[in-house]
């Protein structure tokens, strides 16, 4: 069945809740990244020609599903067109997506050799996974979602989400440069508070048919269930004002601490210089770069509501489920009451959780062509998974790209190639024109109606320095490769 939504943001947000210059795919190895590369590789600061540059803010957010999808809607056509339907196949199902907003980034060049950067950003993770499980939209009640669900048990799925607020200062250096190529290094530290953080889980779904039931009914033989939240959500009062709320919400968070490190090889064009030889500094063939990033945890204290519980009593059916979580529930305490009256044991999670943050590995290999044009390639490998289940982890969707790129000083222009996690290719698109940056992670947003439930895309505002920390040529000068 498909519905007809005049308001296709509410269905980005059924989208998001399931669930890298931080992702700006765009820039990621461009000499132009700036205050922006430094969260792709803290190294990088350091080949950027400008004094200075400042982001005065960017917002970025993509995510993927193969729960529900769209149709009939496109950044170019009428909401009041869009349709969306849930996949009805028996199968898998999941949902990712990250967000992040930046503010006041800045990199400042002591010199040529030694820069420093920081800033402050908002950031957020979410992914929902689930076992193969079959669900249609006309569904009437619990009995019947079971009845399409026999030969999937046992029903499993789980869900996490970490947002926090962090303050990082990075310092790169060159430590290494001679007529063949310039090594430089750099470190990040980011000091966080965790805003919002809540994971839940579901394993050992199980059940049977009850004999001779009409309507047919099913007994529920076991599950167990884990669900808790950061305890700032307890803090929030209608009764005071939403600047108030905000200061306590902040008040109640728990603090985090991650680092970055990177490093950059610059393999030197060994072509004559035609000019002063300070106008080839920044100049180079190859640009191989490596960095560990968001190696730490963000914690959260338990909310007052958090629960685990193990089991199910005998004699809860579906119709008993349908019952006990009817429309009263309207809280999760009430949600808590009920569920206490159906399971073996229910205990209040108490004291912190921690969520690893997205860390992975990232190798950048950066290949100038002929005038502006370049190529990028990246590599991105998760790591926070490699601890175990028993830690609360997100992670991130990039696995490889390649970004072609034509590049000036004012003005660039750049083709994103992109495959993720979700073993889904986007070809994305991207213009930088003066102080602005705008991209989108898949072009299907504009020339496909199917393409809206993966995707995502970025806008900063960068102010750029006028003087250089040393000349930079224009490369439409440059004779083509080997002449």
């Amino acid at each position: 069945m498909l519905f007809k939504k005049n308001n296709i943001i509410y269905l980005l947000v059924l989208a998001a809740l399931p669930g890298a210059a931080q992702n700006y795919h765009a820039i990621q190895g461009s000499p132009y990244a700036g205050s922006l590369g430094v969260h792709n590789n803290p190294a990088s600061i350091v080949s950027t020609p400008y004094k200075w540059d400042l982001t005065v803010a960017g917002v970025q957010a993509k995510g993927s599903t193969n729960i529900l999808f769209v149709r009939n809607y496109s950044l170019l056509s009428s909401p009041s067109e869009s349709e969306y339907y849930f996949d009805q196949s028996s199968k898998k199902h999941d949902a990712i997506s990250n967000a992040n907003f930046n503010i006041l980034n800045t990199r400042i060049a002591l010199n040529r050799r030694q820069v420093i950067a920081f800033g402050a950003n908002l950031r957020n993770y979410a992914s929902v996974r689930t076992g193969d499980y079959k669900y249609v939209d006309s569904l009437k009640d619990v009995g019947d979602f079971l009845a399409l669900n026999e030969a999937n048990q046992p029903l499993w799925g789980d869900f996490i989400n970490s947002g926090w607020v962090e303050l990082y200062g990075s310092y790169g250096q060159t430590i290494i440069d001679n007529e063949y190529g310039r090594l430089n290094v750099g470190a990040t530290l980011k000091l966080s508070r965790g805003l919002s953080g809540a994971h839940a889980s579901l394993q050992n779904g199980q059940f049977s048919e009850i004999p001779l039931s009409d309507p047919a009914d099913f007994a529920i033989n076991s599950a167990d269930t884990r669900y808790g939240y950061s305890s700032n959500f307890d803090r929030w009062d209608n009764d005071i004002s939403n600047w108030q709320n905000l200061r306590n919400f902040f008040a109640y968070s728990e603090g985090g601490m991650s680092f970055d490190f990177g490093a950059e090889f610059l393999i030197k064009t060994q072509s004559v210089p035609l000019a002063l030889e300070e106008e080839e500094y920044f100049d180079y063939d190859w640009k191989l770069g490596v960095s560990l990033l968001d190696l730490g945890v963000n914690q959260f204290k338990y909310g007052l509501q958090s629960r685990i519980t193990s089991g199910i009593r005998t004699g809860v059916t579906a119709s008993t489920i349908d019952q006990k979580f009817d429309s009263t529930i309207n809280s999760l305490a009430t949600f808590n009451d009920s569920m206490a009256t159906i399971v073996n044991s229910i205990n209040a999670l108490t004291g912190k959780f921690r969520v690893l943050n997205p860390t992975r590995l990232v190798l950048n290999a950066d290949r100038y062509i002929y005038r502006s044009l370049y190529i990028n390639a990246e590599l991105s490998i998760n790591l926070s998974g490699m601890f175990g289940k028993k830690w609360n982890y997100v992670r991130e969707m990039n696995v490889l790209t390649v970004t072609p790129r034509w590049e000036k000083r004012n003005w660039a222009v750049y083709m994103p190639l992109t495959l993720n996690t979700e073993s889904q290719f986007w070809v994305g698109g991207a213009v930088r024109a003066g102080p602005i940056l705008f991209g989108l992670h898949n072009l299907g947003y504009i020339f496909s109606k199917k393409s809206l439930q993966k995707g995502g895309g970025y806008i900063a505002i960068i102010i750029r320095s006028p003087d250089n920390t040393g000349s930079k040529k224009d490369k439409q000068l440059d004779c083509p490769p080997g002449m």
